[in-house]
């Protein structure tokens, strides 16, 4: 028995075609497990929040190419959060796209290479801003999505865990080199173009802002916690981020016997260097000193010095516990402001 199908365009009625293809998409969305909705749920939030930019500069001969890379949204009125290293360079400018279709150009507010942080602003307004998470709650291996512009592939979803936290990263602003704590690192796939892009949890608020491809299936991120919050409240308000400077090249060391059992602890940051003429030479530390404390915080590392470098001390008077051979001294210092270039 030969059994004729109908064939054409006639073959399926309008309301037919629309109840197949409503049961499809139905079928589909049942046949997405936990994992895939969250991905495509963030995905689809975060969007409109995820820039293109194109980054130009002006020379004698016009406006030439000088790199491109991501930004999220900050604010409706153009603000928006990128890599410093993505707009790196003199007279840098450029246009920021969008997934709706807008393209719009954009100014640099300020960058902040020692924590490889910017703020552009773009001409367009009504923009979708993103919600910023906390890095401090991440755990290894909690899903985070990638969401950026690689090899200039607009709104380009990458997927992954949360493979290690509290990484450190060098960044370095003329001479001087400091180090990025507490970088996220993720297996989601990272490549050229992802860099000032979003790393989103599962509720779809930004965790990180993507920095370096370290290798393959290695991605790093700068944190959004409370100390890049204040940067970036800085560099929308100032343009620039001021930090403390004492003049002194340290390293971790443990302490001798007797002052660990009278601290407590066990490490100290050793002064390597004191550079001539710096708050640390005028209030008297030299190499070998070892600073147990700094304004009553416990130093162990050097990245605990860091992490106290804010503005506010700026000019302001700190006491420095210190332990030199066998004695134990109390030196005050007067932090001035970190200059470019400064060491």
């Amino acid at each position: 028995m030969t059994v004729t199908r109908p064939s054409g365009p006639g073959a399926v009625g309008g309301q037919d075609r629309e109840r197949i293809e409503r049961e499809l998409a139905e079928r589909e969305l049942e046949a997405l497990d936990a994992y895939s909705r969250t991905v495509a749920g963030v995905a689809e939030r975060l969007a409109p929040s995820v820039a293109n930019l194109r980054v130009m500069r002006v020379t004698r001969r016009g406006r030439m190419p000088a790199g491109a890379g991501s930004g999220v949204v900050l604010t409706p009125d153009g603000f928006v959060l990128t890599s410093a290293h993505v707009i790196a360079g003199r007279g840098r400018q450029g246009r920021a796209a969008f997934v709706d279709g807008r393209e719009s150009p954009f100014t640099i507010v300020g960058a902040d290479a020692l924590s490889d942080l910017a703020v552009v602003r773009t001409e367009a307004r009504d923009l979708t801003p993103a919600a910023l998470g906390d890095a401090e709650r991440l755990r290894v291996g909690q899903l985070v999505v990638a969401i950026g512009n690689p090899h200039g592939f607009a709104g380009s979803v990458t997927a992954g865990v949360v493979s290690a936290l509290g990484r450190s990263l060098p960044a370095r602003a003329g001479s001087t080199v400091r180090i990025i704590d507490n970088v996220i690192q993720t297996d989601a796939a990272l490549n050229p173009g992802n860099s000032g892009g979003a790393l989103v949890n599962g509720l779809a608020e930004v965790v990180g802002i993507n920095t370096a491809v370290a290798g393959i299936g290695l991605g790093l991120a700068v944190p959004i916690n409370a100390a890049t919050r204040s940067i970036v409240g800085m560099l929308m308000s100032d343009g620039r981020v001021r930090r403390a400077y004492l003049g002194i090249a340290g390293g971790p060391r443990p302490l001798p016997p007797r002052a660990r059992a009278e601290l407590g602890r066990t490490a100290a940051v050793e002064v390597v260097e004191v550079m001539p003429g710096s708050p640390a030479d005028e209030a008297g530390l030299r190499p070998e000193d070892l600073i147990v404390s700094l304004d009553g915080q416990a130093l162990d590392d050097v990245t605990d010095v860091q992490r106290l470098m804010a503005g506010e001390l700026i000019g302001k008077r700190v006491e420095a516990e210190v332990i030199r051979g066998a004695r134990s001294l109390r030196l005050g210092i007067v932090p001035s402001q970190l200059e470019d270039g400064v060491t």
